[in-house]
Parts: C-alpha cells; structure tokens; sequence
C-alpha cells in the first residue's frame, strides 16, 4: 500500500505490480504473479512481462558489489582470523521465531574445526552469537550488529559455506554465489525465497501434514510441536554442510 501510494504521489505516470498486491488500486498495470517461481523472476516479470515468457526465463541471480568502505569493514571485523584459515558463516537469526532452527551451537562444535565460524546477523541475534562462542570455546567471530548490509555480504562473500535460515542472509549470499546451506521450517522453499547460489541445499523436515503452516513464519508453532525445525538435527544438517565444503573443495 505505501509503495504504490508514494508511486502515485510522485506523479510516476505508468505504475506496474502485482494483481494480488494490497496496492494494486493505485497500479495503471496489474500483473498476474506467476506461481512456482522464485521471486527474483517474479519481480523481474514486472519489467519484462511484454518479452520472454516466465517458464522460458533463465533464472536471475541478484547480484552485490561491496566497495572499498565494505572491505575494509570485513578486513577490520576478521583481522584475527589466520589468512590461511578459512571462515563458514552462520546466520542463526530471524525476526520471525519458529525460523530460527535452535540448534547453531552443536553446529559449531562438529564444523568449528574444519574452519572459523563467523556469525552475521543483527543486534537482536547478540545472544545466539554469544552460544555460538561458547560451543566454539571463543574461537568464533561474532559480527552481529557489527556490519551494515553490503559489509554482511561482503563477509559472507569470503565464506566457504553460509548456513542460515530462510531469512535475509540467504539473499546476500545469493547475491554473492556463496555456497548456501538454508535450513527451512514452517515456510518451505515453493514459496519463492530458497537459495539461487551455484552450489545450495535445503535441510527440511520432510512429511509433516502441518507444514508450511505459513508464508512468513508465525511467532509461535500453531500447534505447539515445532517438530518442522526441532527434528532436523545438527547432525543432518553437518552432513549437508560437509558435502558442499567438499563440493568447493574439489
């Protein structure tokens, strides 16, 4: 509603979105979303929606720059990080709770020998960061707050493996084509907003009736389990990850 809203106000004279979309009233061209797809190409049908038909389409990969200024942020942030030494970043947060998988810290106790764990995130994510440090007896690098968000990308940028929710992350390191683990609980990647990095995977608890039970994530389980993110185990999820770190590395 707001966006449309301003687009109008600003006299912009053709004005594109969706036909699904809250503001569609203040629209001169609606659009139907096409379904099944990722959202970057149903946003890109916006532009190109007289050209290629949607199924045609190569899938578009967002990309990001991260300048002189971003750079010198990471450098700041990772100066005690050997430069041999390789990172995985892990981005456990989420402002949505049931999509934050609950078990990061056992994550980093398997996988913080095979190299150092940086954390990104927001402020909010602090004390998910400071489990994380405990579980890797302090050798992880806690960037939560720390970053503005090309600075995040270029981070993740420098990581062997991003392992994050399905949250903002997972589009910076699409972005930056780092190998993405996106671990998916109540929403499912169908939705359009899974990893486009070259090499990603999905760990997801298969099978549950009740699951997606929402398109963003709600705060609490509906139903009180939260079986979707509780049974998907650290040990799944190092598997996946040892298999795309042996992906990179081969």
């Amino acid at each position: 509603m707001r966006s449309g809203a301003l687009a109008l106000m600003a006299g912009i004279p053709e004005r594109v979105g969706f036909a699904t979309s809250a503001g569609r009233a203040f629209y001169t061209t609606r659009v139907a979303s096409p379904e099944g797809e990722h959202h970057a190409s149903r946003l890109l049908s916006l532009a190109d929606r007289a050209a290629t038909p949607v199924g045609e389409r190569a899938r578009p990969r967002p990309k990001l720059y991260p300048g002189d200024a971003e750079r010198t942020a990471a450098d700041a942030l990772l100066h005690a990080v050997a430069p041999a030494e390789s990172i995985i970043a892990f981005a456990p947060g989420s402002i949505w709770a049931t999509k934050r998988w609950p078990y990061y810290a056992d994550l980093a106790r398997t996988l913080g020998g095979d190299a150092r764990i940086v954390v990104v995130g927001a402020e909010a994510d602090r004390s998910l960061a400071d489990e994380i440090a405990d579980a890797t007896g302090g050798r992880s690098v806690d960037a939560t707050g720390r970053l503005s968000l090309l600075a995040s990308a270029e981070v993740i940028g420098r990581a062997r493996l991003l392992v994050t929710n399905d949250s903002a992350p997972l589009h910076l390191a699409s972005a930056m084509n780092t190998p993405t683990l996106a671990v998916f609980g109540p929403t499912v990647p169908a939705f359009g907003f899974g990893p486009l990095a070259d090499d990603s995977m999905i760990a997801q608890r298969q099978g549950l009736e009740c699951r997606p039970c929402d398109r963003h994530g709600p705060r609490r389980c509906p139903l009180g389990h939260w079986r979707c993110m509780r049974e998907i185990t650290p040990g799944d999820v190092a598997a996946l990850a040892r298999a795309l770190l042996d992906t990179r590395s081969s």
